[in-house]
């Protein structure tokens, strides 16, 4: 199967999907093992559905980022149609009159600027009252966000937070609402269960990259040992 989805961010955005996707597939109803959601197969002539966890290390507001996308498969090999997540809900992906549906095979859909959260049309993120202001004097003030499933596999704290806050402030921007396409490398795909592996190695080795660079800028600048030629020289 080659069903899938063409992704378009803000061009103004810093943070773009270069981790994981971890990819399930559905023949039968069943719980999805990311997303808070059961996979139906209400439609008579229902071959698939594909499920695509697009992985993040941030959103411009908390470390760890997790959105999904659903694409249903018929049959005859055609999408029929897609769905996607909106901050914990799911929207139609497909648009009525299938105009984002490119190549007959992938879904076109825009991303939130900042926050991923996934829509086929861009006019519906500047609905949200916070569009803006999340990606500027709001930016990092989750810290570090610890979703059901991976609790017990890290922990966030007060001090945590503040160091995912104070990074996040560095990747603050002012959204142009223009969009460029981004498409995602196909080393990146990889099955669910593996990037559920993935998931919390790269949380700890991200805040160990945070803390070791905090503590990097605490150190007192000391002036190099000249080398003896150089001493030489200058003599």
């Amino acid at each position: 199967m080659t069903a899938g989805s063409r992704l378009s961010h803000d061009c103004e955005a810093n943070i773009l999907p270069r981790v994981r996707v971890g990819v399930s597939v559905w023949r039968r109803p069943g719980a999805s093992s990311s997303f808070r959601r059961d996979i139906r197969f209400d439609v008579r002539g229902l071959l698939a559905v594909i499920e695509y966890a697009i992985y993040w290390d941030y959103d411009i507001q908390h470390l760890y980022e997790l959105e999904h996308i659903w694409v249903f498969v018929g049959e005859d090999g055609e999408v029929w149609d897609a769905e996607a997540s909106f901050h914990g809900k799911t929207l139609k992906a497909l648009l009525k009159n299938r105009s984002n549906l490119t190549e007959g095979t992938h879904v076109r859909l825009f991303s939130q600027p900042g926050k991923h959260a996934f829509s086929p049309l861009a006019e519906v993120f500047e609905l949200l009252p916070d569009w803006r202001t999340a990606c500027m004097e709001e930016a990092g003030r989750d810290g570090l966000t610890v979703p059901d499933m991976f609790k017990g596999a890290f922990f966030t704290d007060e001090l945590t937070n503040r160091l995912v806050e104070r990074h996040l402030k560095t990747l603050a921007f002012e959204p142009a609402m223009e969009f460029k396409e981004y498409r995602l490398r196909p080393e990146l795909f990889v099955p669910w269960a593996t990037l559920a592996e993935e998931i919390p190695l790269r949380i700890a080795r991200e805040l160990k990259r945070l803390r070791e660079r905090k503590e990097a800028e605490k150190k007192p600048w000391k002036e190099p040992e000249k080398e003896p030629w150089k001493e030489q020289e200058e003599a």
